[in-house]
Order: C-alpha cells, then sequence, then structure tokens
C-alpha cells in the first residue's frame, strides 16, 4: 500500500467528510498535524455514518472527543498550522485499506477508518477511546464480525434502510462458499407485505383464476399450481392479486397467515463462479422455505428453471427442486408462458406432474376495460393527467385493433401510460426541472473536484468546496419540495390523445384511426361500386351481413363474415375481397390468401394449422393460423374450395362455428374479426354456358330481353345452389351466411370496368404532372378488343397495357415531356394515336 494517492481515491463520500471534518478541527485547535485523534473526531461527527452510529450508539459524541482532544494538545501551540497528515495517521489509512481489500469492498467507508485507528499501535485515537471506556477489544471483534456477515453475500447492495449498514460503496466477497445468514431476505420480495404497504395495483377479473390458485394451494401434496398464458395476459398480476387478498384477510383460514415470496432466479445465478456455490445457495433457500410452512414461493418465468446454474458435474434448478416439491416440502407458484411450458416443462415428465396447470386466457375488451378503471387512480396520480372513460375505450379497442404482438391488457396499459407520460412531458414545468439538473451537475462537479482535492491532501479547498456542497444539497431539497407541492394543473387524457400515440407507433396515419367505423358501414355498397363493376346484388348481401355483424346482432364469437363466391372468372370475385379489406379493414394488404389447390392431399392439411410436435416446421406455426395471429383483421381468401382435401372442411367448420383455431402448439388464434370469403368452380360449365348465352351484345337491348335474362340468371343460380348441396358437406354450408353468384358482365359494365382502368393509369401519371385526354372511341376499342365471354373483364388490363401504356411510356422517354404537357389519345383507321401539346407550364403568379 504504498500508492497512498490511490488509497485517498477509494474513500466513500462519508470516509471524506470524516477527513475533512478531521482537517476542520485539527485547524481550530491550532494542532500541527491532523493525527488518528483528528480522525476520530471526523468519524464521530458523521452520524450517519456506520462508524459514527456504533460510536454515538456507545455515548461517545463528537463534543467530548473534542474535549479530549483539547486536553490532550494543550501544552501544544503553534503559530502556523500545517495541513500534515502524521506518521500514525497514514499507517492507520493503510490499514483502513488493507481490511476493506480483505473482505472485498471496493471502497474505503467510516467503519475501515475505525477499524485503522483502533489496530494502530501507540497512537492518540485509540488513547482517547481508552480513555473514555472503551473496549477496544470488544470493538475489533465487533467490527470483524460485520465485515463478514456483509461478506456472506456477494453483490449485496450496502445502503441498507435508516442508513444502518456501512455507506454506499460496492462490496465483492472473497470467500465464494460463505452463504449464512438468511438467504429470503435478499433473493425474495415478500409481496404480501407490498400488498399490505399499497404497493400493487388492485386486481380486477380475475376471481376465477384467484378461487383455483387457493385450491391447489390448499392440497396436501402436490400443492404446487402454474399459470400458463402469453405474455401480458396478467399471471404476474393473480399471484399479486391473492397477495392482496392475504394481506386483507380474504382467504381461506389455511392461507390467513401465510406469505408470498417472489424468487429471483437470475439474482441467485448472477455472481456463482466456483462450482457448488449456486447449488449451495438454492439448497439454503430451499431449507429455509422448508423450516417455515407458511412461506408460498412464486417464481416468474418457471421454464428458467430448466439448465439454470447447470455445469458440467452439477444439477440445475429444476433438480434441486425436484424432491421437496413431490413430497409437498414446499408450496410453490409457477408462472410461464404456453410455448415455453410445452417447450420446457411438458418434457420433464417428473417435473410436469408435481404442477399443476392453470390457464390463464386473455381477457376480453369488456373485461380490459374494467380492469384499466380499476388501476385508473395510480396512473392518475403518477402522471398527474385525468384519464377519460373515452380514452380508456380507446386504449382497448385500438390496441386490440392494431397492435398485434401483444396480448390484453397489458397493451392497453402500456398504450395509456405511454400517453399520459407524453402528456406529462409537453406540459411539465420545464424551468423548475431545468434548475434541479442544473444544481445535481454542480453537485456532481464539486463530487470530483472535492476527491482531487483530498488526493492532493488539499484540506483547505477541501473544506471549502464541502461548504459549497451542503449549500447545493439545501438547495435542492428545497427544489424537490416545490416539485412534490407544486403538481401544476391537471390535464385531460382523451380517446384523440391515444389515438394519436397508436399512429405514432403502428404508421398508420391518424385520420384512419378517428374515421367513424359507423359512416363507413353505412356506405359500404355505395363504396364497393365505385370500383366493382355490374355485381349492385352480390355487394348489397355482403354490405348487409358485415353491418348486421358490426352493429351486434350476430354471434360475437363468429367470423364478421362468411361468403362463397360463385361466377363465371373475371367478374370480379377477388376484387370484391381485396376492395372489402380496403374498406372494412383500412389496408388493401389485410388480405390472406391460401390457394386450396395446394391441400389435395391428407398430409398437406397439416400445414394450415402446423406441423404435428417432431415433424419438421413444428416451431414455424401453421400457414393459415400465423398469419390471422399477426393480422387477426383481415380477409381469409380460400380459393377453389372444392379442391381441398375433405379433413380441411373440419377445419373451416371450426372456424366458422367457433370462431377460432387451434394450432398444432395449442396456442388458440382467434378469427371472431376476420370475414371468410370462399370461391369455388362448381357449376363452372353452367356459368360459363350462361356467359356466353347472356353475352353483352343482346344485354341492353330492351326491358324485355333483361326479364328474360333475368329469369336465365335465377334459373342457373338456384341449380348452382342444388349442385353447392350435392358437393359439399350440409353442415358446412348451413354455416355459410351467404352464397353470392357474380353475374356476367354486359357491355356497358365492360365499358366501365375500362374507364376504371384508365383513370388509374391517370393517377400514375400525376407525380409528372401529365394529363391523358382518352376519346369515347379508344374506349369502345379497348372494350370491343377485351370481350371474351368465358374470361369477362381479364383482357381489359393486358390490352390498355399493349396498345396504350407500352407505345405512351415510349413517346413519353423520347420527347421528354414537360411538365404540364396534355397527351390525347385517339383512333384513326383502327390504330391508336398519340398527340401531345408539349407545351411549357403556365407561370405561376407571384
Amino acid at each position: 500500500m504504498n500508492n497512498f494517492a490511490f488509497i485517498l481515491e477509494r474513500l466513500s463520500s462519508r470516509a471524506k467528510n470524516a477527513l475533512i471534518a478531521a482537517q476542520m478541527v485539527s485547524e481550530e485547535l491550532h494542532h500541527d498535524h491532523i493525527g488518528t485523534e483528528h480522525l476520530l473526531f471526523g468519524v464521530v461527527a458523521e452520524k450517519s455514518s456506520f462508524a459514527g452510529e456504533i460510536l454515538n450508539k456507545a455515548k461517545i459524541s463528537s463534543e467530548l472527543v473534542k474535549a479530549e482532544l483539547t486536553m490532550v494538545n494543550q501544552n501544544n501551540e503553534v503559530a502556523v498550522w500545517k495541513p500534515i497528515l502524521s506518521a500514525n495517521l497514514k499507517t492507520a489509512i493503510e490499514k483502513s485499506a488493507i481490511i476493506a481489500s480483505q473482505y472485498g469492498y471496493q471502497f474505503i467507508g467510516t467503519e475501515h477508518f475505525l477499524y485503522g485507528l483502533i489496530t494502530t499501535e501507540h497512537n492518540k485515537a485509540r488513547v482517547i477511546l481508552s480513555k473514555i471506556g472503551v473496549d477496544i477489544g470488544e470493538l475489533e471483534h465487533n467490527l470483524v464480525t460485520v465485515f463478514e456477515n456483509i461478506s456472506k453475500f456477494p453483490d449485496m447492495p450496502q445502503d441498507q434502510p435508516g442508513n444502518m449498514g456501512p455507506e454506499n460503496h460496492s462490496h465483492q466477497s472473497p470467500n465464494p462458499n460463505a452463504q449464512k445468514g438468511n438467504p429470503l431476505e435478499y433473493f425474495t420480495t415478500d409481496l404480501t407485505k407490498k400488498a399490505a404497504q399499497g404497493g400493487i395495483d388492485p386486481v380486477i377479473g380475475r376471481k376465477k383464476e384467484i378461487e383455483r390458485l387457493v385450491s391447489i394451494l390448499g392440497r396436501r401434496t402436490k400443492n404446487n399450481p402454474v399459470l400458463i398464458g402469453e405474455a401480458g395476459v396478467g399471471k404476474t398480476a393473480i399471484v399479486e392479486g391473492l397477495a392482496l387478498a392475504i394481506a386483507n384477510r380474504e382467504v381461506p383460514d389455511t392461507l390467513l397467515d401465510k406469505k408470498i415470496l417472489s424468487l429471483d432466479l437470475a439474482l441467485v445465478v448472477a455472481g456463482s463462479m466456483f462450482r457448488g456455490e449456486f447449488e449451495n445457495r438454492l439448497k439454503q433457500i430451499i431449507d429455509e422455505v422448508k423450516a417455515n410452512p407458511n412461506i408460498i414461493l412464486f417464481i416468474d418465468e418457471l421454464h428458467t428453471m430448466m439448465g439454470a446454474g447447470a455445469t458440467t458435474g452439477s444439477l440445475d434448478a429444476a433438480n434441486i427442486f425436484k424432491p421437496a416439491l413431490a413430497r409437498g416440502e414446499l408450496s410453490t407458484i409457477g408462472a410461464t408462458t404456453l410455448a415455453e411450458y410445452k417447450k420446457h416443462i411438458e418434457h420433464d415428465a417428473a417435473l410436469e406432474r408435481r404442477f399443476q396447470p392453470i390457464l390463464v386466457e386473455e381477457p376480453s375488451k369488456e373485461e380490459s376495460v374494467a380492469i384499466l378503471k380499476g388501476i385508473r387512480p395510480n396512473y392518475e396520480k403518477h402522471h398527474n393527467v385525468q384519464i377519460t372513460d373515452e380514452a380508456i375505450q380507446a386504449a382497448v379497442d385500438l390496441s386490440d385493433r392494431y397492435i398485434q404482438d401483444h396480448f390484453l391488457p397489458d397493451k392497453a396499459v402500456d398504450l395509456v401510460d405511454e400517453t399520459a407520460a407524453f402528456l406529462r412531458s409537453i406540459h411539465s414545468n420545464s424551468k423548475l426541472a431545468k434548475t434541479k439538473r442544473k444544481v445535481e451537475l454542480e453537485l456532481e462537479q464539486l463530487e470530483e473536484e472535492k476527491t482531487k482535492a483530498v488526493m492532493s491532501q488539499d484540506f483547505t479547498t477541501a473544506l471549502h468546496l464541502r461548504s459549497q456542497e451542503e449549500r447545493l444539497l439545501a438547495q435542492k431539497k428545497e427544489l424537490e419540495s416545490m416539485a412534490k407541492e407544486d403538481t401544476g394543473p391537471v390535464y385531460s387524457l382523451t380517446a384523440e390523445d391515444i389515438a394519436h400515440t397508436v399512429s405514432l407507433m403502428t404508421k398508420i396515419p391518424l385520420k384512419k384511426l378517428a374515421q367513424s367505423e359507423i359512416g363507413k358501414l353505412t356506405n359500404l355498397e355505395k363504396t364497393l361500386k365505385t370500383r366493382i363493376v355490374g355485381q349492385d346484388e352480390a355487394l348489397s348481401e355482403i354490405a348487409k351481413t358485415i353491418r348486421r355483424s358490426r352493429a351486434g346482432l350476430a354471434d360475437p364469437k363468429r367470423p364478421i363474415g362468411s361468403f362463397m363466391f360463385l361466377g363465371p372468372t373475371g367478374v370480379g370475385k377477388t376484387e370484391t375481397a381485396k376492395m372489402i379489406a380496403q374498406e372494412v379493414f383500412e389496408d388493401i394488404d389485410a388480405l390472406i390468401r391460401v390457394d386450396m389447390s395446394e391441400f389435395m392431399e391428407r398430409h398437406n392439411v397439416a400445414r394450415l394449422i402446423g406441423a404435428p410436435a417432431g415433424y419438421v416446421g413444428y416451431e414455424e406455426g401453421g400457414r393459415l393460423t400465423e398469419a390471422v395471429r399477426r393480422k387477426p383483421y383481415s380477409v381469409v381468401l380460400f380459393d377453389e374450395i372444392e379442391k381441398a382435401h375433405p379433413e380441411v372442411f373440419n377445419i373451416l367448420l371450426q372456424i366458422l362455428e367457433d370462431g377460432q383455431l387451434t394450432d398444432a402448439q395449442g396456442k388458440k388464434v382467434n378469427f371472431a374479426n376476420t370475414v371468410i370469403i370462399m370461391t369455388s368452380n362448381l357449376g363452372m360449365q353452367e356459368l360459363n354456358a350462361a356467359s356466353v348465352k347472356m353475352g353483352f351484345t343482346d344485354r341492353d337491348e330492351n326491358d324485355s330481353e333483361k326479364v328474360k335474362l333475368d329469369k336465365e340468371y335465377d334459373r342457373i343460380k338456384e341449380g348452382l345452389v342444388e349442385k353447392l348441396k350435392k358437393d359439399l358437406r350440409p353442415e358446412f354450408l348451413n354455416r355459410i351466411d351467404k352464397v353470392i353468384i357474380f353475374r356476367p358482365l354486359a357491355a356497358a359494365e365492360l365499358k366501365k370496368i375500362t374507364q376504371l382502368q384508365f383513370a388509374d393509369l391517370q393517377s400514375r401519371l400525376e407525380p409528372q404532372k401529365t394529363t391523358l385526354k382518352i376519346t369515347p372511341a379508344v374506349i369502345k376499342f379497348i372494350t370491343e378488343k377485351s370481350y371474351d365471354p368465358l374470361q369477362g373483364a381479364r383482357y381489359i388490363r393486358k390490352n390498355i397495357q399493349d396498345y396504350i401504356s407500352d407505345p405512351l411510356a415510349e413517346q413519353i422517354i423520347s420527347d421528354g415531356l414537360k411538365e404540364g404537357t396534355t397527351i390525347t389519345i385517339g383512333l384513326e383507321a383502327d390504330k391508336v394515336t398519340f398527340k401531345s401539346d408539349n407545351k411549357k407550364p403556365a407561370p405561376v403568379p407571384a
């Protein structure tokens, strides 16, 4: 320990203060040095330090020591005081550093100073203590006992409550096997005590799960429940709810004296570097719990027991717990997700049979609203905002619809919490906060300067810095008091604020989130008809079904609507599915398309819900179930349903009747917010024949022809329905809301579709500020070229591409059209022509 400056650098904050106080009293008494007796005064004067507490409890005050200092040096008077450390004091400080290092302390505290003072021979501090009546040997023994006890728990924080423990300096134990004392106080959190102190939010809507928990805990053996559910559904909250019930004495007599301790398994593993150390810690925890039958151990993330702490030749946590769990010596509650339970717990039959599973389902939207209202006061108090009922309802509705990777109520709580934090931040008292931060920065800078002054033994500067520090600490305390008193105005958190946060999180425009669903559904047919031509009857039936579901008149557990689309190719069946996704779910990509020709064989059917356990792709999930889990608000299109294997219809029956499907991993996928559409080619020959017969050349001639064609359409429609009844199972057909048969397209309808396609082409040219003018002759030309009774409108897009888009692209590139150009597309001698004015854009007025 020759590097004395390094020793001074390792002093704790209170040790530095003690050394500064020693310098102050030495200067005050005009002594010619700073000795052990002065440091003894500094330690006693630092009353909130650990050593100061020990000496003050022994009735040794700073006034008493100062009186002894006056008597010890009363004959030594000097004219000039010099801040020089005596040889004995340096020896004592070096001994302090040695004892701190020996017991694994990172910093030197006042307790180490006191040990150095009483173990340094022939120094005045020992003389003063002996004269006062302190038993030096007993004091030394007590200090060593404290050091040994503290070293029992590696990495244990040293800032104990009430400043009774060693001051806040880090500690590392050199003795890995010393693990005595009560480990439960360090490795667990008492949830029952926390609940009694008001530290746990109220638990709403989990009465059944808590009652089941109580029942299992009351068993004689295997009284170990495990809560299984997705992340965020409230597994930990159920255990906290039981702790609240125990604290409020609302449980059966058998649980009245119980207390729930939450075990931090990661903390048990942390720092266990030596073989057997982790097992030793866990064994002590188990022994403590076995010794106290009123303890219920709670292990969150139970699957982490598997492999925790295991090294070559050692046991993991699960195998250490097994014997005590099997004999009923431990009462343990676990919590884990379904996937982790299947992956880690179920594979270990010996561990799995010792736990009694309790499935925790995601709460409904109504239950989530009740939960948020129950915990609302805590969030209002924390953020100093008023959370309205509308905001809570919006948080549940919007999080359920747009945040798909989390579960209720957790995602709704997160949404309210984040929105309230944002609202508070933009209205906070920034001036007060800035002043407080400025004071804190000054305190940090003073601490650094004080450390440098002590290291260079410039105690005069250190004394001056300490007085400044005390002034800033008082100012900081006053600012904190002002912040508590001046809470500022209470701001109201509204549904619009929630929508703003969802918009930031999901990148969905705020305008779409705020749009009324009632307005969208009221005008659904009108909106669909702008893109789907010639299918008014079909669109009307679809809109009625969706409105009935959204009005709450249909079974809420079943899909929003289920439809079977029949009709000739190219009449708008797939386009209708896309438009439903766009209008009902505000996203044209909310369309899950499943080609049923890929599921003709029995072994391929499993791909919809996932491969069975043990097969390749088991962990990937099912193609259908995963797609709907990621986008529960979507249109699911089963294309060419008649090609599917009969096993597929068993899956569809579950979806159509129950509105949910269980995948290969046991996860339930909700289809209640989907629109199910199935297309079929059944009766295609009759439909194709009808398409030719009902072709556009005679469809618009006169009313009598229209009536005749309508009757023909009704006849074919009835025939198709009868064919469906023969080819598909009746229980399947009965669960479909509507069988929609699309009509063949007439001339006027093909013309409208052609105009729509040209409008799309025009919109793509808008960024180039180029205008297209399409003559009626061109529209008629493309319509006639595209007519095929067996292909519907499929050729329109292709003919526009061949006759219009390709030549137009060459002209635009070759001519280098300027902004504001108008291109007229005409027809001359059955050939499409392009004429452009190539004019310069009109000048923009200043």
